[in-house]
């Protein structure tokens, strides 16, 4: 087991051969339908270092311990948008525990519209998001896990339920401290903080902070909230060790990601990449383009746009990235096509972000809907001589103002559009709609504005 520190190997060996460290990691043995059972994923994966041995409350401990070191070793960084470091993520919520004990929140609620990697996990792949879950609650010091799922991911929500009664009816102990929780499909309600609200009986709005979640969380107690890919991610490290996970991607950013595929590509769906690499490669396994490529929208609605001259020298790791003012984000890469119209969809896409306040913080809610208002003026050609310095006004409104990081998030997105298509927000100004504006739009988003009582009840409260 070459790919194991010697420390890992004597202690957490499960007998299991290191598998090549070529992809697919994640989405090993996935089917074209349905979910991979437990015997199916053990098959595939093998057994989870066992805690057997661990009698005592400080055989477990230094267990623990040793599984966190094992993770800041191998680099993880956190897939659900912030690549926060998961290792100093475990040892804060673990330190915090030892008062009172922590909870476990695996975060599949994915409100991005562009991104289906953390339903596909669900969908087909549960075990690893619960193997994942498990061994990240040793390492805190607990036994409660609760997994969260959109209410509309009705096949993930099927998925968990049942990879949860394989593991009940496989006499587990561990799945006695395992439960799901449906939560509102909206954009902002997967949100640590939001999350948290809605599981201690709230509405599913982002919270003032502090305290943070790691302070006091679901019930009170320190809670540790984690995108399931992120878990998935352990559930490997904790087989393969950090030797490993690093044999793919960049000294900055290892291992392997998830990115949705959309747009203008033949292929769309979710696809697993090294992080590290061209993104002219992802395009390819996912058939071409099908069309000539006006730019790129990565990391989903909270991410940037890339002109689309200028992708083939373009590298998805957060590093080079930057030098686009991109992240991987939420692991979106959306191919606009020289048929849209961009200024088209960024009003359109300003409007649905300005609907999906949850109507707390004012710049929130009256910066994002001005904002949107100004990019449906320009689309159309009514905007005046002065919508550049609106704009720089509604920013200053906006930047750093909410108790998330939504406003920032659509700020972004907009200000990106607004720089890489230039030239078009230019014309459109100057001489109203395009020909282009009259086509079916290609950037994914749900048509329904925010609606779901359980965002909104809070607000007669205050």
């Amino acid at each position: 087991m070459s790919g194991l520190s010697s420390t890992l190997t004597e202690r957490l060996s499960t007998g299991v051969q290191t598998p090549p460290a070529a992809l697919p990691r994640l989405l090993s043995g996935i089917q074209p339908r349905g979910a991979l059972t437990l015997e199916q994923h053990l098959a595939v994966h093998g057994p989870v270092p066992s805690d057997a041995a661990a009698r005592g409350r400080r055989r477990a401990r230094e267990r623990a311990s040793m599984l966190v070191d094992e993770i800041e070793r191998a680099g993880l960084l956190g897939r659900g948008g912030a690549a926060f470091p998961t290792a100093t993520k475990l040892r804060t919520v673990a330190a915090a525990g030892t008062r009172r004990r922590a909870v476990v929140v695996a975060n599949g609620a994915e409100g991005e519209p562009a991104s289906l990697k953390d339903r596909t996990l669900l969908e087909s792949l549960p075990h690893l998001v619960l193997d994942g879950a498990i061994l990240a609650a040793q390492a805190v010091g607990t036994e409660e896990v609760i997994v969260c799922v959109c209410e509309s991911a009705g096949a993930g929500i099927d998925s968990i339920a049942r990879a949860i009664e394989e593991r009940a009816a496989a006499g587990s102990e561990r799945s006695r401290g395992l439960r799901l929780e449906t939560v509102p499909s909206h954009y902002v309600a997967g949100q640590e903080s939001a999350l948290v609200s809605f599981l201690n009986g709230g509405s599913a709005k982002p919270a003032f902070t502090p305290p943070l979640p790691f302070e006091r969380g679901v019930r009170n107690r320190p809670t540790l909230v984690d995108n399931i890919e992120t878990l998935a991610h352990i559930a490997l490290i904790a087989r393969h060790g950090a030797r490993w996970f690093r044999e793919l991607g960049t000294p900055s950013q290892p291992g392997s990601a998830l990115v949705t595929v959309s747009g203008a590509i033949s292929h769309p769906g979710v696809y697993e990449i090294e992080h590290g690499a061209p993104l002219s490669t992802l395009i390819e396994a996912a058939g071409g383009a099908t069309a000539r490529v006006h730019g790129a929208l990565v990391g989903g609605y909270a991410g940037s746009w890339i002109a689309g001259r200028l992708l083939s020298g373009v590298a998805l790791s957060n590093e080079h990235l930057a030098s686009h003012g991109a992240s991987l984000g939420a692991g979106v890469v959306l191919l606009l096509s020289a048929d849209a119209c961009p200024v088209a969809e960024s009003a359109r896409l300003a409007r649905w972000l300005a609907g999906q306040s949850t109507r707390q913080c004012g710049p929130c809610v009256h910066g994002l809907d001005a904002l949107a208002s100004t990019l449906e003026e320009l689309a159309g050609g009514i905007a005046g001589a002065r919508v550049g310095t609106r704009i720089g006004q509604l920013t200053a409104l906006i930047s750093r103002r909410g108790a998330c990081g939504h406003p920032d998030g659509a700020l972004k997105v907009i200000l990106s559009a607004l720089d890489v298509f230039e030239a078009e927000f230019a014309e459109h100004a100057r001489h109203g709609p395009c020909a282009a504006c009259s086509r079916a739009p290609e950037l994914p988003l749900p048509e329904l504005p925010l609606s779901d009582p359980r965002i909104r009840e809070s607000e007669g409260r205050r």
